[in-house]
């Protein structure tokens, strides 16, 4: 009797739990749209310079008191609108990051961010990578660009 009750109470919960864990994680892999990344961390992410994305007003040297102000221009209709995301890295450490969603830009054919400024003072001397990144307004598919400065 006292078996019976150890399974029941111990034992078969979790085997139970791992049917339906094992169900459920198969369902959503299913999906054309899904995939399961186990290690997000250890992935590094290449970025390669995309000719239909554009920084503007990007100097090569800055002072450690002047802003670091830039716009974006966009070439390819499949981002006329969606969100933009600038970060910039010292290294692999992300110094700062901005998003800017919901750009539309196609109607004005104007620079990005809309009705909003990108403008960082950085206050540590080194060499930085700007990254620009837009996404379409599915989150399906982005473009990135990136470029270096040196802050003195």
């Amino acid at each position: 009797m006292a078996t019976s009750l150890v399974y029941v109470v111990f034992v078969l919960p979790i085997v139970l739990s791992i049917a339906f864990g094992t169900v459920v994680m198969a369902d959503v892999l299913q999906s054309p749209d899904r995939e399961l990344n186990m290690w997000p961390m250890g992935n590094s992410e290449i970025i390669k310079n995309d000719e239909d994305i554009s920084i503007i007003g990007l100097e090569n040297q800055y002072s450690i008191s002047s802003p670091i102000q830039i716009q974006v221009k966009i070439d390819d209709s499949q981002f006329d609108c969606g969100d933009l995301y600038v970060t910039v890295y010292s290294g692999k450490h992300i110094v700062t990051q901005s998003g800017f969603l919901k750009q539309c830009f196609d109607e004005n054919n104007s620079f990005l961010p809309i009705d909003d400024d990108f403008s960082e003072i950085i206050d540590k001397p080194g060499q930085y990578d700007l990254v620009v990144k837009m996404t379409d307004q599915n989150q399906k598919s982005s473009i990135t660009t990136s470029e270096k400065f040196t802050i003195k």
